[in-house]
């Protein structure tokens, strides 16, 4: 059975996952139910992947940095849950390669723009153009997100949205001020999220 493990895991970890963050996950309609999809958000916490797969029924292939493969059981595990090794010093072909391959088989792609955990008081860190060019060359619908609030234990502060699906038809530079504008429309969304409640 394909995705075996990526199950098994996901399984096991959401009702935990669920239990202690107590995440809210708004807009998850928006994520189409086949074909191919770039769910596009911003990184703040290195829980976000966890959050990205809580998040979504389909399964997520994450782009995650290559480090997290450099010990054989690092390797085993985070294959087996069908991501995908980056290596951010090059222009890494293989990882683009592999990313490609993912959306022309109608699945799911999961991407952090900023390449990185934002540690800075700006709201997002300048994107890379990966997401938009992947989304181009494959013709697959961009679902932007945003994760806002603090991943304090039993305390329901966390929570994922996610905008309206999307293609990419313009150059890439404009592509990608407007997937950023859409990504920080949604953080904004976020923050105010509890203020209006």
């Amino acid at each position: 059975m394909k995705y075996i493990i990526y199950k098994i895991v996901k399984f096991i970890l959401k009702p935990l996952f669920i239990l202690i963050y107590r995440p809210t996950k708004i807009g998850s309609e928006n994520i189409p139910k086949s074909g191919r999809v770039i769910l596009a958000g911003n990184h703040t916490n290195n829980l976000d992947a966890a959050m990205m797969l809580y998040g979504c029924n389909r399964v997520v292939h994450m782009m995650a940095k290559k480090e997290l493969f450099d010990s054989k059981l690092g390797n085993i595990f985070f294959r087996s849950m069908a991501c995908i090794r980056v290596d951010r010093k090059i222009h890494d072909e293989n990882a683009k390669s592999e990313a490609i391959d993912v959306l022309n088989n109608n699945e799911v792609l999961g991407i952090f723009p900023e390449g990185t955990v934002n540690k800075t008081k700006k709201i997002l860190l300048d994107f890379k153009y990966g997401c938009v060019s992947f989304a181009k060359k494959t013709g697959s619908v961009i679902v932007p997100f945003s994760i806002t609030g603090n991943y304090i234990p039993f305390k329901k502060s966390i929570k994922i949205i996610y905008g309206k699906p999307y293609k990419v038809i313009n150059d890439l530079e404009s592509e990608n001020k407007i997937l950023m504008k859409k990504v920080e429309s949604l953080i904004i969304k976020g923050e105010n999220y509890d203020k209006k409640k």
